[in-house]
């Protein structure tokens, strides 16, 4: 039931003959699809039960196939974020490097001690604590009150 395309007589565009051309194709999809179906029909449930097997297959590898892409994808997002990451906390380093150097100039300007310097000084008055201490366990408790001049 195929018709056959008009005659190229040089005339007619290639543009005009699309339609008839699609229309054919068209035609010659659905009759292939008869036949397949009737070729199912033959066969019956095994020949269905087959082609249902293969499209199983074809869904598992193509879940398989997407299921690596998104991992990979995944991956690689992963890198990247830890790369900003990197890059952003060099700026933030720095940053902080140079408030602390400032605010360490600025305290030394107005005459504030530095940290060793006040360790030291906390470890200085430790050491006089516990050397008032030893003195006042070396002496002997005073009896009575001391007397008072008039």
């Amino acid at each position: 039931m195929t018709r056959k395309s008009p005659p190229d007589d040089g005339k007619t565009h290639p543009f005009e003959q699309f339609p008839h051309m699609a229309k054919e194709s068209t035609e010659q999809i659905w009759l292939a699809g008869l036949g397949a179906f009737a070729k199912a029909q033959q066969q019956g449930s095994k020949a269905f039960n087959s082609l249902v097997q293969d499209g199983m297959a074809l869904q598992k590898q193509a879940q398989s196939l997407a299921q690596e892409h998104l991992q990979h994808a995944g991956e690689q997002m992963s890198q990247l974020a830890s790369k900003m990451n990197a890059r952003a906390a060099e700026p933030l380093d720095k940053l902080e490097s140079l408030f602390e150097q400032r605010v360490a100039k600025a305290a030394q300007r107005l005459g504030l001690p530095t940290r060793q310097e006040m360790l030291a000084l906390q470890e200085r008055v430790e050491e006089l604590t516990r050397e008032v201490e030893q003195l006042r366990s070396a002496q002997p408790p005073a009896t009575g009150a001391r007397q008072r001049k008039t």
